[in-house]
């Protein structure tokens, strides 16, 4: 009395189902990192601080002269900004690059009575040891 009893659905397709619930399992999460990432990075983005550090750099002659127009921002922007109301704080580090080179603005600042202002701005060229400080008057020449 051989009895050939179908297997169940589990039966036939664990082999296929178990990796491919892993891999979605894992797809899902690296997604949920990537959000969250875009999320903060693009909040970091828009505050006026950063705004304001980007568009200092692009009006720079000696940043111009150094990397070429027009200056790009990069995507991995580092650093953190906190507000509470008219007060707050920065500390950004912004990559940036041009047709002659790379770049990178290191910006801290503090907001008091709803005003930025910069304790630091400085831009350090890549692959030299060249640092311009945006906060000081330029040279004549």
């Amino acid at each position: 009395m051989n009895q050939n009893r179908n297997p169940n659905w589990w039966s036939r397709n664990w082999k296929w189902f178990v990796p491919t619930l892993c891999l979605l399992l894992l797809l899902a999460f690296c997604a949920f990192i990537g959000l969250i990432f875009f999320g903060v990075t693009s909040m970091m983005k828009s505050s006026d601080a950063y705004q304001m550090a980007v568009y200092e750099t692009r009006n720079s002659p000696d940043v111009i002269s150094k990397i070429g127009e027009p200056i790009v921002e990069g995507f991995f922007t580092t650093g953190s900004i906190n507000t509470n109301g008219g007060s707050g704080s920065a500390d950004m580090a912004i990559p940036i690059s041009g047709p002659k080179g790379e770049a990178t603005v290191y910006a801290s600042a503090t907001k008091s009575a709803g005003k930025w202002k910069f304790s630091d701005l400085v831009v350090e060229i890549e692959n030299t040891q060249d640092r311009i400080d945006l906060l000081q008057e330029p040279e004549s020449h």
